[in-house]
Protein backbone atom coordinates (compact mmCIF):
# COMPACT_ATOMS: atom_id res chain seq x y z
CA UNK A 1 0.00 0.00 0.00
CA UNK A 2 2.82 2.51 0.59
CA UNK A 3 3.76 1.70 -3.02
CA UNK A 4 0.30 2.85 -4.17
CA UNK A 5 0.85 6.14 -2.41
CA UNK A 6 4.36 6.39 -3.87
CA UNK A 7 3.04 5.75 -7.38
CA UNK A 8 0.42 8.51 -7.04
CA UNK A 9 3.11 10.88 -5.86
CA UNK A 10 5.42 9.83 -8.67
CA UNK A 11 2.63 10.66 -11.16
CA UNK A 12 2.23 14.09 -9.59
CA UNK A 13 5.94 14.72 -10.12
CA UNK A 14 5.32 13.82 -13.78
CA UNK A 15 8.31 11.49 -13.56
CA UNK A 16 10.66 13.67 -15.60
CA UNK A 17 8.45 13.71 -18.69
CA UNK A 18 9.29 16.26 -21.38
CA UNK A 19 7.08 17.01 -24.38
CA UNK A 20 8.40 19.19 -27.20
CA UNK A 21 6.12 21.46 -29.19
CA UNK A 22 6.11 20.92 -32.08
CA UNK A 23 7.09 17.26 -31.71
CA UNK A 24 9.83 15.56 -33.73
CA UNK A 25 8.39 12.62 -35.61
CA UNK A 26 11.21 11.38 -37.86
CA UNK A 27 11.92 7.68 -37.52
CA UNK A 28 9.99 4.50 -36.90
CA UNK A 29 7.36 4.11 -34.18
CA UNK A 30 5.87 0.77 -33.18
CA UNK A 31 3.13 -0.72 -31.01
CA UNK A 32 4.43 -2.28 -27.82
CA UNK A 33 1.94 -5.16 -27.92
CA UNK A 34 -1.38 -6.30 -29.36
CA UNK A 35 -3.76 -3.33 -29.47
CA UNK A 36 -7.54 -3.50 -29.20
CA UNK A 37 -9.71 -0.95 -31.02
CA UNK A 38 -13.46 -0.57 -30.62
CA UNK A 39 -15.28 -3.22 -32.61
CA UNK A 40 -13.26 -5.09 -31.41
CA UNK A 41 -10.35 -4.94 -33.84
CA UNK A 42 -6.98 -6.43 -32.93
CA UNK A 43 -3.94 -4.85 -34.50
CA UNK A 44 -0.31 -3.82 -34.33
CA UNK A 45 1.15 -0.69 -35.99
CA UNK A 46 4.51 0.34 -37.41
CA UNK A 47 4.70 3.95 -38.66
CA UNK A 48 7.70 5.48 -40.42
CA UNK A 49 7.95 9.28 -40.71
CA UNK A 50 10.52 10.83 -43.07
CA UNK A 51 12.24 14.20 -42.69
CA UNK A 52 10.44 15.50 -45.81
CA UNK A 53 7.02 15.02 -44.10
CA UNK A 54 6.17 11.87 -46.05
CA UNK A 55 5.13 8.82 -44.06
CA UNK A 56 4.58 5.12 -44.60
CA UNK A 57 2.30 3.50 -42.02
CA UNK A 58 1.75 -0.24 -41.66
CA UNK A 59 -1.30 -1.57 -39.85
CA UNK A 60 -1.49 -5.31 -39.25
CA UNK A 61 -4.92 -6.76 -38.41
CA UNK A 62 -5.56 -10.09 -36.68
CA UNK A 63 -8.35 -12.54 -35.94
CA UNK A 64 -7.27 -12.97 -32.31
CA UNK A 65 -6.54 -10.78 -29.24
CA UNK A 66 -2.96 -12.08 -28.96
CA UNK A 67 -2.00 -10.86 -32.48
CA UNK A 68 -0.82 -14.30 -33.56
CA UNK A 69 -3.24 -15.02 -36.42
CA UNK A 70 -3.00 -12.24 -39.07
CA UNK A 71 -5.94 -11.51 -41.37
CA UNK A 72 -4.73 -8.59 -43.50
CA UNK A 73 -2.24 -5.73 -43.55
CA UNK A 74 -2.64 -2.15 -44.77
CA UNK A 75 0.16 -0.09 -46.30
CA UNK A 76 -0.67 3.62 -45.98
CA UNK A 77 1.39 6.29 -47.72
CA UNK A 78 0.90 10.00 -47.45
CA UNK A 79 2.13 13.35 -46.22
CA UNK A 80 1.77 14.97 -42.79
CA UNK A 81 2.03 18.66 -41.94
CA UNK A 82 2.24 19.71 -38.30
CA UNK A 83 0.26 22.82 -37.47
CA UNK A 84 -0.33 24.76 -34.27
CA UNK A 85 -0.67 23.62 -30.69
CA UNK A 86 -4.18 22.34 -30.06
CA UNK A 87 -6.35 24.71 -28.03
CA UNK A 88 -8.75 21.89 -27.20
CA UNK A 89 -6.32 19.16 -26.06
CA UNK A 90 -3.58 20.86 -24.06
CA UNK A 91 -0.12 19.53 -24.86
CA UNK A 92 -1.09 18.20 -28.30
CA UNK A 93 -0.19 19.49 -31.75
CA UNK A 94 -2.75 19.56 -34.54
CA UNK A 95 -1.77 18.21 -37.93
CA UNK A 96 -3.11 17.94 -41.47
CA UNK A 97 -2.53 14.76 -43.41
CA UNK A 98 -3.05 13.77 -46.99
CA UNK A 99 -3.24 10.13 -48.12
CA UNK A 100 -1.55 9.25 -51.41
CA UNK A 101 -2.39 5.57 -51.47
CA UNK A 102 -3.56 2.68 -49.32
CA UNK A 103 -2.91 -0.94 -50.26
CA UNK A 104 -4.15 -4.17 -48.69
CA UNK A 105 -2.42 -7.55 -48.47
CA UNK A 106 -4.53 -10.54 -47.42
CA UNK A 107 -3.01 -13.30 -45.33
CA UNK A 108 -5.61 -15.97 -46.09
CA UNK A 109 -8.43 -16.82 -48.48
CA UNK A 110 -10.87 -16.30 -45.57
CA UNK A 111 -9.63 -12.73 -45.00
CA UNK A 112 -9.86 -11.98 -48.72
CA UNK A 113 -13.43 -13.28 -48.95
CA UNK A 114 -14.55 -11.37 -45.87
CA UNK A 115 -13.04 -8.02 -46.87
CA UNK A 116 -14.22 -8.35 -50.48
CA UNK A 117 -17.77 -8.90 -49.26
CA UNK A 118 -17.60 -5.81 -46.99
CA UNK A 119 -16.34 -3.66 -49.84
CA UNK A 120 -18.80 -4.99 -52.40
CA UNK A 121 -21.72 -4.47 -49.98
CA UNK A 122 -20.96 -1.03 -48.64
CA UNK A 123 -19.07 0.83 -51.33
CA UNK A 124 -20.29 2.98 -54.16
CA UNK A 125 -19.91 2.42 -57.88
CA UNK A 126 -16.15 2.85 -58.03
CA UNK A 127 -15.53 -0.09 -55.72
CA UNK A 128 -18.19 -2.61 -56.67
CA UNK A 129 -15.75 -4.74 -58.65
CA UNK A 130 -12.91 -4.36 -56.15
CA UNK A 131 -12.35 -8.13 -56.13
CA UNK A 132 -14.25 -10.29 -58.59
CA UNK A 133 -16.16 -13.10 -56.83
CA UNK A 134 -14.30 -16.39 -56.74
CA UNK A 135 -10.91 -14.70 -57.14
CA UNK A 136 -8.47 -16.93 -55.31
CA UNK A 137 -6.10 -15.62 -52.71
CA UNK A 138 -2.55 -14.96 -53.85
CA UNK A 139 -0.02 -14.55 -51.04
CA UNK A 140 1.97 -11.36 -51.47
CA UNK A 141 -0.49 -9.66 -53.84
CA UNK A 142 -1.12 -6.00 -53.00
CA UNK A 143 -4.52 -4.54 -53.89
CA UNK A 144 -5.04 -0.82 -53.98
CA UNK A 145 -8.02 0.37 -51.89
CA UNK A 146 -7.28 4.09 -52.08
CA UNK A 147 -5.48 6.17 -54.64
CA UNK A 148 -5.35 9.96 -54.65
CA UNK A 149 -4.39 9.87 -58.36
CA UNK A 150 -7.39 7.91 -59.58
CA UNK A 151 -9.64 9.27 -56.79
CA UNK A 152 -10.63 5.73 -55.90
CA UNK A 153 -11.41 5.14 -52.22
CA UNK A 154 -12.76 1.80 -51.05
CA UNK A 155 -11.57 2.13 -47.44
CA UNK A 156 -14.87 3.09 -45.77
CA UNK A 157 -16.00 -0.55 -45.64
CA UNK A 158 -12.95 -1.34 -43.51
CA UNK A 159 -13.86 1.40 -41.03
CA UNK A 160 -10.51 2.87 -42.03
CA UNK A 161 -9.51 6.48 -41.49
CA UNK A 162 -6.21 8.07 -40.50
CA UNK A 163 -7.73 10.87 -38.41
CA UNK A 164 -5.43 9.65 -35.62
CA UNK A 165 -2.71 11.67 -37.41
CA UNK A 166 -4.58 14.92 -36.82
CA UNK A 167 -3.61 15.01 -33.11
CA UNK A 168 0.00 14.32 -32.14
CA UNK A 169 2.04 14.37 -28.92
CA UNK A 170 5.54 13.01 -28.26
CA UNK A 171 6.74 12.42 -24.70
CA UNK A 172 10.33 11.69 -23.68
CA UNK A 173 11.51 10.32 -20.37
CA UNK A 174 14.38 8.27 -19.03
CA UNK A 175 13.95 4.71 -17.84
CA UNK A 176 16.39 3.46 -15.17
CA UNK A 177 18.32 0.42 -16.40
CA UNK A 178 17.04 -2.72 -14.72
CA UNK A 179 20.15 -4.89 -14.77
CA UNK A 180 21.97 -4.64 -11.42
CA UNK A 181 25.39 -4.36 -13.05
CA UNK A 182 24.31 -1.34 -15.14
CA UNK A 183 23.85 2.14 -13.84
CA UNK A 184 22.28 5.11 -15.55
CA UNK A 185 19.15 5.26 -17.65
CA UNK A 186 17.98 5.13 -21.22
CA UNK A 187 15.78 7.40 -23.29
CA UNK A 188 12.20 6.35 -23.99
CA UNK A 189 10.14 8.22 -26.59
CA UNK A 190 6.37 7.71 -26.86
CA UNK A 191 4.12 8.85 -29.68
CA UNK A 192 0.50 9.59 -28.78
CA UNK A 193 -1.87 9.78 -31.76
CA UNK A 194 -5.57 10.69 -31.76
CA UNK A 195 -8.17 8.32 -30.32
CA UNK A 196 -10.51 6.13 -32.38
CA UNK A 197 -14.25 6.76 -31.82
CA UNK A 198 -15.94 3.98 -29.87
CA UNK A 199 -18.97 4.09 -32.21
CA UNK A 200 -18.10 2.47 -35.55
CA UNK A 201 -20.52 4.77 -37.41
CA UNK A 202 -18.74 7.87 -36.11
CA UNK A 203 -15.13 6.90 -36.63
CA UNK A 204 -14.88 7.94 -40.27
CA UNK A 205 -15.49 11.61 -39.51
CA UNK A 206 -14.52 11.95 -35.84
CA UNK A 207 -11.75 14.45 -35.10
CA UNK A 208 -9.82 13.15 -32.09
CA UNK A 209 -9.61 15.02 -28.79
CA UNK A 210 -7.97 12.19 -26.80
CA UNK A 211 -5.27 9.61 -27.53
CA UNK A 212 -4.93 5.91 -28.17
CA UNK A 213 -2.35 3.65 -26.58
CA UNK A 214 1.07 5.22 -27.32
CA UNK A 215 3.54 3.80 -29.82
CA UNK A 216 7.23 3.87 -28.90
CA UNK A 217 10.27 4.86 -30.89
CA UNK A 218 11.81 1.71 -32.41
CA UNK A 219 15.24 2.90 -31.19
CA UNK A 220 14.20 4.45 -27.88
CA UNK A 221 11.67 2.17 -26.24
CA UNK A 222 11.11 0.68 -22.81
CA UNK A 223 13.14 -2.48 -22.24
CA UNK A 224 12.33 -5.28 -22.28
CA UNK A 225 9.79 -5.09 -25.13
CA UNK A 226 9.64 -8.42 -26.96
CA UNK A 227 6.96 -7.11 -29.34
CA UNK A 228 8.87 -3.96 -30.37
CA UNK A 229 11.60 -5.73 -32.34
CA UNK A 230 9.20 -8.17 -33.97
CA UNK A 231 6.91 -5.35 -35.11
CA UNK A 232 9.71 -3.06 -36.31
CA UNK A 233 11.17 -5.84 -38.51
CA UNK A 234 7.81 -6.78 -40.04
CA UNK A 235 6.43 -5.68 -43.42
CA UNK A 236 3.06 -6.02 -45.13
CA UNK A 237 3.99 -9.46 -46.50
CA UNK A 238 5.45 -10.69 -43.20
CA UNK A 239 3.11 -9.44 -40.47
CA UNK A 240 4.38 -9.61 -36.87
CA UNK A 241 3.39 -12.76 -34.96
CA UNK A 242 3.64 -11.86 -31.28
CA UNK A 243 4.94 -14.34 -28.70
CA UNK A 244 2.31 -16.58 -27.10
CA UNK A 245 1.30 -15.54 -23.60
CA UNK A 246 -0.41 -17.58 -20.95
CA UNK A 247 -4.02 -16.55 -20.38
CA UNK A 248 -4.38 -15.38 -16.78
CA UNK A 249 -7.47 -15.84 -14.66
CA UNK A 250 -9.16 -12.60 -13.76
CA UNK A 251 -7.73 -11.57 -10.35
CA UNK A 252 -9.30 -8.27 -9.38
CA UNK A 253 -8.65 -8.20 -5.64
CA UNK A 254 -6.17 -5.64 -4.41
CA UNK A 255 -5.32 -2.07 -5.38
CA UNK A 256 -4.59 -0.68 -8.83
CA UNK A 257 -3.25 2.71 -9.87
CA UNK A 258 -2.62 4.64 -13.10
CA UNK A 259 0.81 4.35 -14.70
CA UNK A 260 0.74 7.87 -16.17
CA UNK A 261 -1.42 10.99 -16.52
CA UNK A 262 -4.35 9.85 -18.67
CA UNK A 263 -6.33 11.82 -21.22
CA UNK A 264 -10.00 11.33 -22.04
CA UNK A 265 -11.66 12.57 -25.21
CA UNK A 266 -13.15 16.04 -24.67
CA UNK A 267 -10.13 16.75 -22.61
CA UNK A 268 -10.11 15.46 -19.14
CA UNK A 269 -6.76 14.69 -17.60
CA UNK A 270 -6.85 12.28 -14.71
CA UNK A 271 -5.34 9.48 -12.71
CA UNK A 272 -7.24 6.59 -11.17
CA UNK A 273 -6.81 4.51 -8.05
CA UNK A 274 -9.05 1.50 -7.32
CA UNK A 275 -9.36 -1.09 -4.62
CA UNK A 276 -11.41 -4.26 -5.19
CA UNK A 277 -12.42 -6.42 -2.23
CA UNK A 278 -12.91 -9.87 -3.71
CA UNK A 279 -14.28 -11.34 -0.46
CA UNK A 280 -17.50 -9.28 -0.60
CA UNK A 281 -17.38 -7.91 -4.17
CA UNK A 282 -17.19 -4.27 -3.14
CA UNK A 283 -14.97 -1.65 -4.76
CA UNK A 284 -13.72 1.87 -4.12
CA UNK A 285 -12.34 4.26 -6.70
CA UNK A 286 -10.52 7.56 -6.49
CA UNK A 287 -10.49 9.75 -9.59
CA UNK A 288 -8.13 12.68 -9.50
CA UNK A 289 -8.88 15.23 -12.24
CA UNK A 290 -6.49 17.86 -13.58
CA UNK A 291 -6.49 20.72 -16.06
CA UNK A 292 -3.09 19.94 -17.61
CA UNK A 293 -1.52 17.02 -19.53
CA UNK A 294 1.08 16.28 -16.83
CA UNK A 295 -1.54 16.06 -14.05
CA UNK A 296 0.00 18.82 -11.94
CA UNK A 297 -2.95 21.24 -11.63
CA UNK A 298 -5.79 19.50 -9.76
CA UNK A 299 -9.39 20.50 -10.51
CA UNK A 300 -11.49 18.01 -8.54
CA UNK A 301 -11.36 14.57 -6.98
CA UNK A 302 -14.11 11.98 -6.88
CA UNK A 303 -14.30 9.10 -4.45
CA UNK A 304 -16.90 6.48 -5.36
CA UNK A 305 -17.82 3.08 -4.03
CA UNK A 306 -20.26 0.27 -4.61
CA UNK A 307 -20.30 -3.39 -5.55
CA UNK A 308 -19.72 -5.49 -8.66
CA UNK A 309 -20.96 -8.77 -10.12
CA UNK A 310 -19.15 -12.02 -10.70
CA UNK A 311 -17.33 -11.74 -14.06
CA UNK A 312 -18.19 -13.86 -17.10
CA UNK A 313 -15.97 -14.32 -20.17
CA UNK A 314 -16.87 -11.86 -22.95
CA UNK A 315 -18.37 -13.43 -26.05
CA UNK A 316 -17.61 -10.29 -28.05
CA UNK A 317 -14.04 -9.44 -27.02
CA UNK A 318 -12.05 -12.63 -26.60
CA UNK A 319 -9.78 -12.43 -23.59
CA UNK A 320 -12.05 -9.94 -21.82
CA UNK A 321 -14.36 -10.40 -18.84
CA UNK A 322 -17.79 -8.82 -18.54
CA UNK A 323 -18.87 -7.33 -15.21
CA UNK A 324 -21.53 -4.94 -14.00
CA UNK A 325 -20.56 -2.20 -11.56
CA UNK A 326 -22.95 -0.49 -9.26
CA UNK A 327 -22.00 2.92 -7.88
CA UNK A 328 -23.95 3.60 -4.70
CA UNK A 329 -21.97 6.33 -2.92
CA UNK A 330 -19.77 9.21 -4.01
CA UNK A 331 -17.95 12.19 -2.56
CA UNK A 332 -16.41 15.13 -4.37
CA UNK A 333 -13.52 17.41 -3.42
CA UNK A 334 -13.18 20.54 -5.57
CA UNK A 335 -9.49 21.46 -5.86
CA UNK A 336 -9.59 24.79 -7.69
CA UNK A 337 -11.71 27.95 -7.68
CA UNK A 338 -13.27 27.30 -11.11
CA UNK A 339 -14.74 24.00 -9.92
CA UNK A 340 -15.80 25.55 -6.58
CA UNK A 341 -17.65 28.31 -8.45
CA UNK A 342 -19.30 25.80 -10.79
CA UNK A 343 -20.50 23.62 -7.92
CA UNK A 344 -21.68 26.58 -5.85
CA UNK A 345 -23.76 27.88 -8.76
CA UNK A 346 -25.37 24.50 -9.41
CA UNK A 347 -29.09 24.12 -8.83
CA UNK A 348 -29.98 23.58 -5.14
CA UNK A 349 -30.49 19.90 -4.40
CA UNK A 350 -28.61 18.77 -7.52
CA UNK A 351 -25.10 18.47 -6.08
CA UNK A 352 -24.45 18.31 -2.34
CA UNK A 353 -25.33 21.25 -0.16
CA UNK A 354 -25.83 24.23 -2.47
CA UNK A 355 -23.45 27.16 -1.95
CA UNK A 356 -21.37 25.30 0.63
CA UNK A 357 -18.47 24.08 -1.54
CA UNK A 358 -14.92 25.21 -0.83
CA UNK A 359 -11.53 24.17 -2.21
CA UNK A 360 -9.95 21.09 -0.64
CA UNK A 361 -13.05 20.18 1.39
CA UNK A 362 -14.75 16.88 0.56
CA UNK A 363 -18.54 16.69 0.39
CA UNK A 364 -20.83 13.67 0.19
CA UNK A 365 -23.08 13.82 -2.89
CA UNK A 366 -24.97 10.61 -2.10
CA UNK A 367 -27.91 12.44 -0.41
CA UNK A 368 -28.53 14.47 -3.63
CA UNK A 369 -28.37 11.27 -5.74
CA UNK A 370 -25.13 12.42 -7.31
CA UNK A 371 -24.01 15.69 -8.82
CA UNK A 372 -25.72 16.99 -11.92
CA UNK A 373 -22.97 19.52 -12.68
CA UNK A 374 -20.39 16.72 -12.87
CA UNK A 375 -22.74 14.29 -14.61
CA UNK A 376 -22.82 11.87 -11.68
CA UNK A 377 -26.08 9.96 -11.10
CA UNK A 378 -26.55 7.74 -8.07
CA UNK A 379 -27.22 4.91 -7.75
CA UNK A 380 -25.86 3.98 -11.15
CA UNK A 381 -24.93 0.75 -12.96
CA UNK A 382 -22.27 0.40 -15.64
CA UNK A 383 -21.71 -2.57 -17.92
CA UNK A 384 -17.99 -3.15 -18.09
CA UNK A 385 -15.22 -5.03 -19.84
CA UNK A 386 -12.06 -5.94 -17.87
CA UNK A 387 -8.91 -7.90 -18.55
CA UNK A 388 -5.77 -8.60 -16.54
CA UNK A 389 -2.32 -9.21 -18.03
CA UNK A 390 1.26 -9.38 -16.90
CA UNK A 391 3.80 -7.00 -18.37
CA UNK A 392 7.30 -8.04 -19.40
CA UNK A 393 8.48 -7.45 -15.82
CA UNK A 394 5.80 -9.81 -14.43
CA UNK A 395 3.77 -6.97 -12.92
CA UNK A 396 -0.01 -7.30 -13.02
CA UNK A 397 -1.90 -4.88 -15.25
CA UNK A 398 -5.64 -4.20 -15.24
CA UNK A 399 -7.40 -2.95 -18.36
CA UNK A 400 -10.84 -1.40 -17.84
CA UNK A 401 -13.22 -0.74 -20.76
CA UNK A 402 -12.83 2.42 -22.78
CA UNK A 403 -15.35 5.18 -22.03
CA UNK A 404 -17.82 5.97 -24.85
CA UNK A 405 -16.26 8.78 -26.90
CA UNK A 406 -19.48 10.83 -26.84
CA UNK A 407 -19.13 11.22 -23.08
CA UNK A 408 -22.14 9.05 -22.27
CA UNK A 409 -22.02 6.13 -19.88
CA UNK A 410 -22.11 2.36 -20.62
CA UNK A 411 -25.34 2.14 -18.61
CA UNK A 412 -26.96 -0.62 -20.70
CA UNK A 413 -25.54 -3.96 -21.88
CA UNK A 414 -25.52 -2.83 -25.53
CA UNK A 415 -23.18 0.04 -24.60
CA UNK A 416 -20.63 -2.29 -23.01
CA UNK A 417 -17.12 -1.32 -24.22
CA UNK A 418 -15.29 -3.39 -26.86
CA UNK A 419 -11.86 -1.84 -26.21
CA UNK A 420 -9.79 -0.69 -23.24
CA UNK A 421 -8.41 2.38 -21.46
CA UNK A 422 -4.75 2.71 -20.51
CA UNK A 423 -3.82 -0.07 -18.05
CA UNK A 424 -3.63 0.33 -14.28
CA UNK A 425 -0.79 -1.40 -12.44
CA UNK A 426 -1.30 -3.46 -9.29
CA UNK A 427 0.23 -1.62 -6.35
CA UNK A 428 -1.06 -3.75 -3.45
CA UNK A 429 -2.21 -7.34 -3.20
CA UNK A 430 -5.51 -8.44 -1.72
CA UNK A 431 -4.14 -9.01 1.79
CA UNK A 432 -3.06 -5.37 2.03
CA UNK A 433 -6.41 -4.01 1.00
CA UNK A 434 -7.94 -2.80 4.20
CA UNK A 435 -5.59 -0.07 5.34
CA UNK A 436 -5.96 1.78 2.05
CA UNK A 437 -8.94 3.85 2.62
CA UNK A 438 -7.76 6.15 5.38
CA UNK A 439 -4.27 6.65 4.09
CA UNK A 440 -5.55 7.62 0.67
CA UNK A 441 -7.89 10.22 1.94
CA UNK A 442 -4.94 11.58 3.79
CA UNK A 443 -2.76 11.57 0.69
CA UNK A 444 -5.46 13.32 -1.27
CA UNK A 445 -5.61 16.03 1.37
CA UNK A 446 -1.94 16.30 2.01
CA UNK A 447 -0.83 16.54 -1.60
CA UNK A 448 -3.47 19.07 -2.53
CA UNK A 449 -2.78 17.39 -5.78
CA UNK A 450 -5.54 14.84 -5.89
CA UNK A 451 -4.93 12.37 -8.64
CA UNK A 452 -8.29 10.83 -9.35
CA UNK A 453 -10.17 9.33 -12.17
CA UNK A 454 -13.51 7.73 -11.87
CA UNK A 455 -14.22 4.39 -13.35
CA UNK A 456 -17.84 3.64 -12.84
CA UNK A 457 -18.50 7.30 -12.59
CA UNK A 458 -17.63 8.00 -16.11
CA UNK A 459 -20.99 9.48 -16.20
CA UNK A 460 -19.38 12.18 -14.27
CA UNK A 461 -17.39 13.33 -17.13
CA UNK A 462 -20.23 13.25 -19.48
CA UNK A 463 -22.10 16.20 -18.27
CA UNK A 464 -18.98 18.04 -17.36
CA UNK A 465 -17.85 17.58 -20.95
CA UNK A 466 -21.19 18.71 -22.29
CA UNK A 467 -20.82 21.85 -20.22
CA UNK A 468 -17.34 22.45 -21.59
CA UNK A 469 -18.60 22.17 -25.13
CA UNK A 470 -21.45 24.53 -24.44
CA UNK A 471 -18.95 27.01 -23.19
CA UNK A 472 -16.76 26.73 -26.27
CA UNK A 473 -19.59 27.04 -28.73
Amino acid sequence: EPWCRQQLRHLQDSAGIAARLPPRLEGRWVSTGCEVRPGPEFLTRSYLFYANRLFKALQFYYWDPSCRDPSYSLVIKGKLRLRQASWITRGATEADYHLHKVGIVFHSQKAMREVASWINQTSGEGCSGFLPPGRSWAPGALYEVLSAKTERDCTAALGFAMHELSLVRVERHYQPLLQPQQSGSQLVEELYLGDIHTDWGERLHYRPTGYQRPMQNALHHVHPCPACGIISRADEHHPPILPARAALPMQLSGSWVSTHCEVRPAVLFLTRYFTFHGNNHTWEGHYYHYSDPLCRQPTFTIYASGHYTQGIPSSKVRGGTELAFKVTQARVTPMDQVTVAMLNSSEPGSCGLAGSWSAGVEQDITPTNGCLALGIKLPHTEYELFKTEQDTQERSLLYIGERPTDGSSPDSPDKRPTSYQAPLIQCAAASQEFSNYISLKYVGRKDANGNKALKPLPVAFLLFIALLFLRWD
